[in-house]
């Protein structure tokens, strides 16, 4: 019988240490074009049934995409789960050659989901976005200091925010013109932008970091953006539900589109107050209200139909069009 074989690479900014199970052999390559491409190679020879690499910052990111585009089963895990499975199996020492035999044993035991990476212009898109949050990030920073500093420098932070803001205007205007080069994406806009508080940088968000939106239940998108509650309940006690891990940036703009959302949206802001009045918390109640807003847009774009108001004939806040109804 063929061995059946399970890859964990070790990542890291110059280097991808990788190790093989059940042999045990491992080898590794330089983390650049040229040492990615003969990794691929030589893991298109053994087969492997599963290829496990940790999320390191980004350092993963040309290793997975080349590895998936060759067709190849690879999947990017938290190392968080990574570092946990590790001490459940008495593994506490930590050096590169023993975290990619713990990523390799970890793909053997486990076999995590190798989902489907984003295409290049969405992993661009999002390239634009990362860059456009640090440029907010840094005219808070600065607005914020013009009130720290002495007036003898004011100017200066002036001038350096006005130069941040030009730069801001010109990454907006790209991510807007890329997203309008997508008839795709320009198609799935024109739906999104039609439900109160769904801004730009929310839709052009979702394209890049959720690119899964439509394909998915609706449960199955909640878990995927981190707003799935968990269960704490154990024996006769019974604890609150959370939610946690997820795709970060993802609720990040959910949270500010529902901060418009349950006032502008009739059907939001009814569910928001229904919630206040049963004894919810506030962030408890916007955290539902950002998990209903992104089963609505799930359910959108899944069967093409605007966002319309609710009324009284009309209690669902989006319905399908007569072509969806039919093929169902």
């Amino acid at each position: 019988m063929k061995e059946v074989i399970f890859i964990g690479i070790d990542v890291s900014k110059a280097r991808l240490d990788v190790a093989m199970r059940p042999s045990g052999k491992t080898f590794s390559v330089a983390n650049d074009g040229r040492g990615i491409a003969a990794l691929t190679r030589r893991l298109q020879r053994f087969k492997p049934l599963r290829i496990v690499l940790e999320a390191t910052g980004g350092f993963e990111s040309s290793a997975a995409y080349q590895l998936a585009a060759a067709g190849l089963p690879a999947a990017v895990v938290n190392p968080r789960q990574v570092r946990n499975f590790a001490r459940a199996s008495g593994r506490l020492a930590k050096t590169d050659s023993i975290d990619a035999h713990i990523l390799a044993h970890f793909a053997e035991a486990l076999m995590p989901a190798s989902r489907a990476l984003p295409d290049t212009d969405a992993r661009e898109l999002a390239v634009f976005l990362s860059r456009r949050r640090q440029i907010v990030e840094m005219i808070t920073a600065e607005t914020n200091r013009l009130a720290r500093m002495p007036q003898l420098i004011h100017r200066r932070i002036a001038t350096h925010t006005r130069w941040l803001k030009k730069q801001l205007a010109e990454l907006e205007g790209e991510i807007a013109r890329r997203v309008r080069s997508s008839r795709v994406w320009r198609d799935k806009e024109r739906l999104l932008r039609t439900a109160p508080g769904i801004g730009k940088v929310t839709v052009s968000t979702l394209f890049a970091k959720l690119p899964e939106l439509g394909s998915l239940s609706r449960r199955q998108i909640a878990a995927l953006a981190g707003l799935a509650p968990f269960n704490r309940d154990s024996g006769e006690a019974r604890g609150k539900r959370t939610v946690w891990g997820g795709r970060g940036q993802v609720r990040a703009v959910l949270y500010m589109g529902c901060l418009t959302a349950v006032r502008k949206n009739p059907a939001l802001k009814a569910f928001y107050e229904r919630l206040l009045a049963a004894g919810k918390r506030p962030k408890v109640a916007l955290t539902a209200c950002m998990r209903k807003l992104l089963t609505i847009l799930n359910a959108m774009i899944k069967t093409e139909t605007p966002w319309r108001p609710p009324n009284d004939s009309a209690p669902m806040i989006i319905s399908p069009p007569p072509s969806a109804a039919a093929r169902t």
